[in-house]
């Protein structure tokens, strides 16, 4: 017999009963199935899933992974408690000398060893179990005989005289041999299919835990690029602006040469000054008219002369002053800057490569559509505007397309939307209908939009809606297409910018901007068409 301390191992702590179908969570803890899976439902929407045990905790529903090991063992366990409980089953017979019993007689009621079984058998024909105290399950409650046949109209079980008279009386009955063996068979065919879909699930499972660690992965490896990437352009930029201060010590070096020129000139001339101050000084105090006369060091028309000529060194020093090319830093600035900004594009994924500007079609505009004057706002009018009668033109709903189309390539552009109204932003063929139920965008196979209406937000497609729940207001879009890929993507631009939802197929046209407004919305173009080039 198991010993309690085995047998405490081997039950779960939560139903505290044998382990069933045992299973292992990654801190190695182990639960029935049953057990675990209902205690993680409780801890459903608490943002994180822990262990019963340890408490160690998921932020994610955790593997569940099947013990086998753990399992082989409880069933070996499980079988020898069911032998040794059928053995407490003592034989009606042995009075003297109590003995197990191998088989109870459901006609007699009665537990036999081997050795009365032996001579039971030789007088009687009686149906034989595996030893049992309880026969109130086996015979009919109310006729008192043993049950024989099964009844699959009411799914109960009958004795003969149920089965001649009674309200089953005229069923479709057969043998309880017959009805196992069917009732298995059924059994073993769902409990395959069952086994079988668990299977695939678990593989399911596998497969996205796999995919969560490679998304992982492919995240960190991610975060190390950007992060090298901005390291570099840090030091680029620092690289640039000291490209942009040598320039300026450069000309401040000329310009500091100039200036030590003039003031040497300068010196130079304030000394002779001196002198002639001096001297002059000199003069003055003697009143020795004679040699105060005829003094020659000091000729005073030429002083003179001079004082009037320093006008022009007065000029020159002011063009000194101004001497500093501004034009030229800016223009070493902006070189350095464009330069990085090349450089960059050359290391990320992609850069854009070209620009067209994005109008609306005004032969597209149905009449309850205004346009502004540079066709990239479109709005809704209650009053009607008088425009000619095309097969390009919307008539059921008020909707426009963008004159331009694409059919290859990487696209992105951004649109801004009022706050009022419904409005739907979306791309669509050319081939789209322009009257009836289905034209409108989302409608229908051949377009694909995002909307508001209702005071919601949703993505539509061949009339499919998914709502979706921004964290705000969306007051502007990002649209990105990716032709080849079968891409079409929305992001609110918010800060931080959010990805709203991607539709993947494979297009078959070119695609045009559409927008749909009601309730006096407006919808406008905000950007060029940006080519991607990847």
């Amino acid at each position: 017999m198991a010993s309690a301390a085995l047998l405490d191992e081997l039950s779960c702590s939560i139903c505290l009963n044998l382990y069933n179908e045992p299973v292992s969570l990654r801190c190695g803890h182990n639960f029935c199935r049953e057990c675990i899976e209902t205690s993680l439902d409780t801890q459903e929407g608490s943002g994180v899933y822990s262990c019963p045990e340890c408490r160690d905790e998921y932020t994610e529903w955790p593997l569940l992974e099947k013990n086998r090991k753990l399992c082989n063992i409880v069933d070996n366990v499980r079988s020898t408690q069911q032998k040794e409980e059928k053995s407490e089953i003592l034989c009606t017979y042995c009075v003297d000398f109590p003995a197990g019993a191998v088989k109870t007689c459901l006609q007699c009621e009665t537990s036999m060893c081997d050795r009365h079984l032996t001579a039971h058998n030789k007088t009687v024909d009686h149906v034989l179990i595996e030893p049992t105290s309880s026969f109130s399950s086996k015979k009919c409650s109310i006729h008192k005989d043993l049950l024989k046949f099964y009844c699959s109209e009411d799914a109960v079980c009958l004795c003969v005289s149920c089965c001649l008279v009674g309200k089953h009386k005229g069923h479709q009955v057969e043998l309880l041999e017959e009805s196992l063996a069917k009732k298995k068979e059924k059994l073993t065919n769902v409990f395959e299919k069952l086994t079988t879909k668990r299977e695939t699930i678990e593989q399911k499972i596998l497969n996205l835990q796999d995919g969560k660690r490679k998304a992982q992965e492919k995240a960190d490896d991610e975060k190390k690029r950007v992060t090298v990437l901005f390291e570099d352009i840090r030091r680029q930029l620092k690289v640039e602006e000291q490209r942009v201060l040598r320039e300026i010590y450069r000309q401040v070096e000329e310009a500091s040469q100039l200036f030590i020129g003039l003031i040497k000139q300068l010196e130079i001339q304030k000394n002779e000054l001196s002198k002639k101050i001096s001297h002059i000084e000199k003069l003055c105090n003697i009143n020795d008219p004679i040699t105060v006369l005829q003094d020659h060091k000091l000729d005073i028309d030429k002083v003179l002369q001079d004082q009037e000529s320093d006008t022009g060194d007065q000029n020159l020093e002011n063009n000194y002053v101004c001497n500093l090319d501004y034009f030229l830093i800016s223009l070493v600035l902006h070189k350095s800057i464009t330069d990085l900004i090349t450089n960059m594009q050359l290391k990320i994924n992609f850069s854009i490569h070209g620009t067209t500007d994005l109008v609306l079609d005004i032969r597209t505009a149905n009449i309850l559509v205004t346009l502004s004057d540079d066709l990239r706002t479109a709005s809704c009018s209650e009053t009607q505007q008088i425009r000619p009668t095309l097969p390009e033109r919307f008539t059921e709903y008020p909707q426009v397309m963008s004159m331009e189309s694409f059919s290859h390539g990487r696209q992105y552009w951004e649109v801004e939307v009022g706050d009022c109204g419904e409005w739907d932003v979306a791309v669509c063929y050319p081939s789209i209908m322009r009257e009836g139920d289905d034209s409108g965008v989302g409608c229908n196979t051949k377009s694909w939009s995002f909307r508001t209406a209702e005071n919601e937000y949703a993505y539509v497609h061949d009339s499919l809606k998914q709502r979706l729940y921004p964290k705000s207001t969306v007051q502007r879009l990002g649209l990105y297409l990716d032709y080849e890929g079968g891409r079409l993507s929305f992001y609110q631009l918010s800060d931080p910018i959010r990805h709203l939802h991607t539709f993947t197929t494979t297009f078959t046209e070119p695609l045009h901007a559409a927008f749909y407004l009601d309730d006096g919305a407006w919808v406008k173009f905000i950007s060029p068409v940006f080519s991607i080039k990847p």
